[in-house]
């Protein structure tokens, strides 16, 4: 469903990566402008959502390009996560600028144009509230799609953000307090590369998919008639969306191995959510393959 739900939805993503890459160009130019380090931070977190966007938008074309080569036996969905793990980059990159900005502003007379912050500010929100009312009949059928609808939530919290310091420098005077919203933005895109990064890395070192325990899986493949034993159970997460598994299920005497394959390969998809399942079914006094090397 994941795919195909994509691909149905592929005009919203194309219109909001649009809308949000046109906006994040006008966000940075101003926040040069401006000296706003708000209008910069949310820039930052803006470019990361533009990158996670087009993520989106080349999955759905790449996850169904035919491989030429012959090598690529997963194809490319993986393209999808390495796109990701540039976000969480960049997003660390932004955090870090923001500190290092604030930092310096500590004790100088910084010069904010709050004007441009309101304007900016207020013109982001709307693109996003846009972007928003595009995606968000899609997140419920696709991955992708409540991904990017997610990361829409996220920048529009940040224009907020951006209003709100526009809003205190210009009733108070004190530019301290752009220094002061930048820094919560910062801490925002932070956490949110940290809890991101960590999505990334589980996948590119092949864990268990969350909310999928190893045991209990084994359990349930245990339990499936004529299966005495389970060994070698692999679970990963291959993108988004698509679980895989592999494992070797030993058998009675005697037990139909066919039956044994598809109640294993039902149970796996039904029960724990698997897309692809390899099984290998072994006899009883078949030896050796519980015995590996690393």
């Amino acid at each position: 469903m994941g795919n195909h739900a994509t691909g149905r939805h592929r005009w919203r993503l194309a219109v909001s990566f649009g809308l949000i890459a046109s906006y994040f160009v006008v966000e940075l130019a101003y926040g040069l402008l401006s000296g706003s380090l708000a209008l910069l931070s949310d820039a930052g977190h803006m470019a990361a959502d533009v990158v996670a966007l087009g993520a989106a938008l080349v999955a759905t074309r790449v996850a169904t390009r035919p491989d030429t080569t012959g090598r690529r036996t997963y194809g490319s969905y993986r393209a999808e996560v390495f796109a990701s793990l540039l976000s969480v980059l960049l997003m660390v990159g932004v955090a870090i600028y923001v500190v290092t900005e604030a930092i310096g502003r500590i004790g100088a007379s910084a010069q904010v144009a709050f004007g441009p912050m309101l304007v900016v500010g207020a013109i982001g929100l709307a693109v996003n509230l846009v972007a928003l009312f595009l995606l968000r009949s899609g997140a419920s059928e696709s991955l992708n799609v409540k991904g990017a609808y997610l990361e829409v939530v996220a920048d529009s919290a940040g224009s907020v953000g951006v209003i709100i310091a526009g809003w205190l420098v210009a009733a108070t005077g004190q530019p301290l307090w752009d220094t002061v919203v930048a820094l919560a933005i910062g801490a925002f895109v932070s956490v949110r590369a940290v809890a991101l990064g960590r999505e990334v890395f589980a996948v590119l070192g092949q864990h268990a998919p969350v909310g999928m325990d190893p045991a209990t899986v084994a359990d349930d493949l245990a339990s499936v008639d004529g299966v005495k034993d389970v060994h070698d159970l692999h679970l990963w997460t291959l993108t988004s969306g698509m679980n895989v598994a592999t494992a070797h299920l030993v058998t009675s005497d005697r037990a139909d191995s066919h039956a044994v394959l598809d109640q294993a390969r039902d149970l796996l998809r039904i029960r724990h959510g698997v897309a692809h399942a390899t099984l290998q079914v072994e006899p009883a006094d078949h030896t050796g393959c519980d015995r590996v090397g690393w």
